[in-house]
């Protein structure tokens, strides 16, 4: 093979890779998987006390205010009524934001009985080098424990100097 057909190769595998963004995985379950935490490297999974995790997706260079976001704990709350999404932003920018964040309660891939529940946290003020947390929440219109929601995902984040 010749020096430029083996160049050409290396150089489709590597778009290739970058276009499927083999950075890291952002899907997240809530059904006991355990992952870790690398906030600002695209892989943002987190791992709760019970066992819950959530992702950020779209987490390109494109828009920090989506990195700037990470979900520590989604589910079903104590009183069985609300599902419910803790979330910590971090802002490493030099002037203090208003975040505002959608995030999403999703079931298993595919999985049609499931409908998806959107929560927001809305002008969570982050100071400058700091990092603040917020919670949001929806009513959860399900009849069982809520585990047939199996991830939770930061669909949009925006963020605006204050």
């Amino acid at each position: 093979m010749k020096i430029r057909h083996v160049r050409a190769i290396a150089v489709f595998g590597i778009a290739i890779v970058a276009l499927t963004g083999a950075r890291g995985s952002h899907g997240g379950s809530c059904g006991g998987g355990s992952s870790s935490s690398s906030h600002g490297s695209g892989d943002n999974n987190t791992t709760t006390s019970g066992g819950s995790t959530g992702s950020v997706t779209g987490g390109s260079s494109a828009n920090k205010a989506e990195r700037d976001v990470r979900i520590d704990e989604c589910g079903l709350d104590a009183t069985g009524k609300n599902l419910t999404a803790k979330i910590t932003v971090t802002n490493s920018d030099s002037l203090a934001y208003k975040y505002d964040v959608s995030l999403q309660f999703k079931g298993d891939l595919g999985d049609t009985n499931v409908s998806v529940a959107t929560a927001k946290v809305d002008a969570l003020q982050v100071a400058a080098g700091a990092s603040a947390t917020g919670s949001a929440s929806t009513a959860y219109t399900g009849s069982g424990d809520g585990s047939e929601y199996k991830k939770c995902e930061v669909v949009s984040a925006t963020r605006t100097a204050s």
